[in-house]
């Protein structure tokens, strides 16, 4: 009697399997998910009252410390801490995605088309990467902001313009090792084309690598953008973010430590998490582990 004999996992579901067996990533896993939830459904609860305007004011209440009527307590304005939190973790979190796209988008096809033309272009390529990378790129994003206003659109692309160089470089070298490998010749003695090459052999090979720096670049940009907003370039009030939280906190933290301590905890622990996920990514897609 025949044994049936399960074919071979594929490499990205050997890689899932593995970052599942490590807890300390999964667990941050879910805490980014139960965040981005709650911060994203804030608008949604503030509908049905069940979270007060982050934007209604009570002067006369004034900061109160939390307390039963106001969970984490109010701000200087009688805002409620807690609205404010999540309305602010939702621009923070999506400063950090949609930077965070905007330069995989241009990273990956700066990289790929740098390594794919080769020769001299790809050596004055990267050279334009690494003169680039010597600016003082916070410099460079405070100047957009001063220049073309305070726009959280403005915010998202500055941020993003300045974050693609690490990918860049990365995807120009993984795909330049690509190149030589049998599939890739085997698609060009086929007569596949390049294109063609770059969306089904290029592109998934690459899938790890994105993913992997896509969640370890969430965090620097999200530091970034509380940098800015820190300095008071941020996004306008009474729109708020994590960043732009803090600076309020730090002003008052004698009188209100609430007001710098909690969004600070919560900006932290997203920060840590983010960082644990991309570890725990790293090391799950990193081919030198792939066997052990």
């Amino acid at each position: 009697m025949s044994t049936a004999v399960s074919p071979p996992s594929a490499p990205t579901e050997t890689g899932w399997q593995r970052f599942q067996r490590d807890r300390t990533p999964v667990i941050a896993l879910w805490f980014l998910v139960g965040i981005s939830a709650l911060c994203f459904s804030s608008p949604l609860l503030t509908a049905l009252h069940l979270l007060p305007d982050y934007k209604a004011q009570d002067l006369a209440l004034g900061p109160v410390a939390p307390c039963a009527a106001h969970w984490l307590g109010t701000d200087l304005l009688g805002r409620d801490l807690l609205a404010r939190l999540l309305q602010g973790g939702m621009i923070s979190i999506s400063v950090g995605l949609i930077a965070t796209t905007v330069a995989l988008l241009v990273g990956v096809v700066y990289g790929v088309v740098a390594a794919e033309i080769g020769g001299r272009f790809e050596d004055l390529a990267m050279r334009v990467v690494d003169i680039v990378s010597t600016l003082p790129l916070t410099l460079i994003v405070i100047l957009c902001t001063v220049v073309f206003g305070q726009n959280i659109w403005m915010i998202f692309l500055a941020v993003g313009g300045v974050s693609w160089l690490t990918m860049a470089r990365i995807v120009c070298t993984k795909t330049r090792s690509l190149k030589n490998r049998q599939f890739v010749e085997a698609a060009v003695s086929l007569g596949q084309s390049r294109p063609g090459i770059v969306l089904r052999h290029y592109l998934p090979n690459l899938s790890g690598t994105i993913a992997v720096y896509a969640t370890l670049t969430v965090p620097g940009v999200m530091l970034l953008e509380a940098f800015v907003s820190f300095l008071g370039l941020g996004v306008k009030s009474p729109m708020t973010s994590w960043g732009m939280m803090i600076k309020e906190g730090s002003d008052v933290m004698e009188q209100c430590p609430w007001l710098l301590f909690i969004p600070s905890v919560v900006f932290a622990a997203t920060l840590l998490s983010l960082s644990y996920l991309g570890d725990g990514l790293r090391d799950a897609f990193d081919p030198r582990t792939a066997k052990k």
